[in-house]
């Protein structure tokens, strides 16, 4: 494994890191639990790509991996303060390693000292209730009986709560909404190309729309284990998609 280890590593996590990985990973759920213990057997063993905040928890010997696609993200939390907000990122464990990131809107490393106003994370979120980042209402589409998809329009985000596991699994606005558009047969560029349009038009999309999107979704970037999928998509891709486009427009 290609990587680096700086002479000031590794090093026991902070207090202060210690804390607020300890809420976007509550030790009484089944998934977030076990990185809640796993991580206490881990020391910071470098300083991730992105900077300060970005750290790599491993084992002391271990050589960091910096080179490796980045992992999907399991967890994530905010602590707002009267200095700003710093937010709280938990990757899955890759290589017997674990990439995890606290820092400010500016990219900069939390103080050790801050007056705390409130915190959230959404590895508290179960079905039936409101978004903890905005006390807002969510639209819920379940996956089955094991899986539900989370679509809040306050902030933007969509995510999949897993009910064996706990697990909440955020999903990227622009790779789902390719998939939709794939499944409902949209091909007009202007839509198509801007997947911000996604929150004016959720409120037409049909819950098996998004039901439809998220499987075939899934089936590309796999997040969840489905074991009873709706009836085959077609076999389409997103350049395929953009290929007829072009062609239409000729």
């Amino acid at each position: 494994m290609k990587g680096i280890r700086p002479m000031e590593y590794p090093r026991p996590l902070r207090p202060k890191e210690r804390d607020l990985l300890d809420t976007v990973l509550p030790a009484d759920s089944p998934g977030y639990g076990r990185y809640h213990e796993r991580l206490k057997a881990m020391r910071v063993i470098a300083r991730g790509r992105r900077g300060e905040g970005d750290l790599i928890l491993g084992f002391p010997g271990d050589c960091a991996d910096v080179t490796s696609p980045l992992a999907p993200v399991i967890a994530y939390g905010m602590v707002e303060t009267t200095q700003g907000a710093y937010s709280i990122t938990v990757r899955e464990e890759s290589g017997e390693q674990v990439n995890v990131e606290i820092v400010s809107g500016t990219g900069e490393e939390i103080p050790d000292h801050y007056e705390e106003k409130r915190r959230w994370t959404y590895s508290s979120w179960r079905p039936g209730l409101v978004s903890p980042a905005t006390g807002t209402a969510v639209r819920e589409v379940a996956i089955g009986p094991s899986f539900t998809l989370a679509f809040s329009p306050a902030e933007k985000r969509i995510w999949m709560h897993d009910r064996a596991t706990g697990f909440v699994h955020l999903i990227p606005i622009t790779n789902f909404h390719n998939e939709l558009m794939l499944w409902k047969g949209i091909r007009d560029p202007g839509t198509v190309l801007r997947s911000t349009l996604f929150w004016e038009g959720l409120p037409s999309y049909a819950d098996e729309d998004l039901r439809r999107a998220f499987v075939a979704y899934n089936r590309l970037k796999r997040r969840v284990a489905i074991t009873q999928d709706p009836p085959a998509l077609p076999a389409r891709g997103f350049s395929s998609l953009l290929k007829n486009l072009f062609v239409r427009s000729r």
